[in-house]
């Protein structure tokens, strides 16, 4: 059986951020097809890009990551949103979790924990899709 590669939408408003998740990115696993730097860009690009996983920061200018995410699953629900966050707080992890995202990403970034969690996510939303279709 082929596995399917699922494509990966970037978002966060630091430049550096983008590059070194797309540096962990990088390989069989994963294939990165836009970044965008604020959450406006992001839903502009999750329509036009139709990536399976958007890995969206919480925190960004002209929409934030919860706007973003809501705009975006309301748009393609199927999507596997994984939120981006140097300040995991109670609130914005319950209203991530409210909003349809399938998990966590915290800065700093460990590679390790990057790829644990989209990996998780990604298996959790194909063992959803599988249930629904």
């Amino acid at each position: 059986m082929h596995k399917r590669i699922p494509k990966v939408l970037i978002v966060d408003d630091n430049d550096l951020m983008r590059t070194l998740l797309r540096g962990m990115l990088r390989g069989d696993d994963y294939h990165v097809v836009g970044e965008a730097r604020n959450g406006l860009q992001a839903v502009e690009a999750a329509q036009k890009l139709d990536p399976d996983i958007v890995c969206l920061d919480v925190m960004m200018p002209e929409m934030d990551g919860l706007e973003a995410l809501t705009a975006i699953k309301q748009a393609r629900p199927d999507t596997c949103v994984v939120m981006i966050t140097g300040n995991p707080s109670k609130e914005n992890v319950e209203e991530s979790i409210q909003g349809g995202a399938a998990g966590f990403i915290v800065k700093p970034f460990n590679t390790a924990r990057v790829l644990d969690t989209l990996k998780h996510a990604w298996e959790q939303s194909l063992a959803q899709r599988t249930k629904a279709g």
